[in-house]
């Protein structure tokens, strides 16, 4: 068994260079802090960012703004997803899973870091996110935020990690579009108001649609190397073709929100600028079929529910 996992890491390029680079500095490896920011996948921060931006917005809206409010939930949500990153780098790392990929090295997987040192800093950026909830919620005062925070340290942990993680049985989008699209906007909403709001939910939903694009986008790029993988996906699950439906889906149906309080909320004009990006993403699944191309649509598609948070939460607020 041992020898035929060295067969398969021999086989991905980017072990390869990963051993190379070991290998020129004596056997030793030799890691620097580009490795480190790799490892906490900044391109993925626009999913946490979104949702509080979009909550803000109707927080300002019922009149119930907290900067320091804000900015803790900010702060809760970007070191949630900067754990998470390096808890999924840990455990398919030691699962073996990253033997298969193919991309840039990831540091367990690569042989790169003792996989003790990943698991570390993932904890470190859970309990980061632990302390600024405690501080959100001893400045509002809702207590029983605690136990959602619990849920959502949880949640982040059995993405990949565990005996039986619910990532790898194909429920990463429900739990995506649960946590970083319901959870995290309502919850912006109700940490600073008590004013029960349809808007939070809609407004939830929209990006958390968003979040479940960027996942099923990653998850068909990653196909063909996950069912090698013994990584069942939806997208391994479904298919190609059903998963570039259902993404279609996930980047238009968010427009029903604009479309349903821009009566009411003229600020919302501004959310349909965001179909510049969603246009050429859509159009790159429909047509595109190499990895390169994916990876342009991950780009777009981030931006995109970035874009449509920050604007979302601007036409309610304005």
């Amino acid at each position: 068994m041992n020898q035929a996992k060295d067969r398969r890491r021999s086989g991905n390029p980017a072990v390869r260079a990963a051993a190379a680079r070991i290998t020129a500095a004596g056997g030793q490896p030799r890691i620097t802090w580009r490795n480190w920011v790799g490892g906490a996948r900044l391109r993925t921060l626009p999913l946490a960012v979104a949702p509080v931006a979009a909550g803000a917005g109707i927080a300002h809206m019922v009149r119930d703004f907290s900067w320091p409010l804000s900015l803790l939930a900010l702060a809760v949500a970007v070191f949630l997803q900067i754990g998470v990153n390096y808890a999924n780098d840990y455990s398919d790392g030691i699962r073996g899973t990253d033997d298969f990929r193919v991309g840039p090295a990831r540091l367990t997987g690569s042989g790169l870091v003792e996989p003790k040192r990943v698991l570390a800093l993932a904890l470190g950026f859970f309990a980061l996110a632990a302390i600024s909830g405690l501080a959100a919620v001893a400045l509002s005062g809702r207590w029983w935020f605690l136990a959602l925070g619990v849920l959502a340290i949880l949640a982040a942990w059995f993405y990949t990690g565990g005996k039986r993680p619910y990532g790898y049985a194909g429920l990463g989008e429900v739990m995506v579009f649960i946590f970083f699209g319901l959870v995290a906007t309502v919850g912006t909403v109700y940490l600073q108001s008590d004013v029960q709001t349809q808007e939070a939910w809609f407004a939830g939903a929209g990006v958390g649609l968003f979040a479940v694009a960027v996942l099923v986008v990653n998850n068909l790029r990653d196909i063909p190397t996950d069912r090698l993988a013994g990584k069942r996906t939806l997208s391994v699950r479904i298919g190609a073709t059903a998963s570039r439906v259902l993404y279609i889906l996930c980047v238009l149906l968010p427009f029903a929100v604009p479309l349903l309080f821009g009566f009411v909320n003229p600020g919302m004009v501004l959310v349909w600028f965001v179909l510049l990006l969603v246009v050429p993403a859509v159009l790159i699944v429909l047509w595109g079929r190499t990895p390169r191309e994916l990876i342009l649509v991950l780009q777009l598609t981030s931006f995109a529910a970035l874009a449509y948070g920050i604007l979302l939460g601007v036409g309610f607020a304005f």
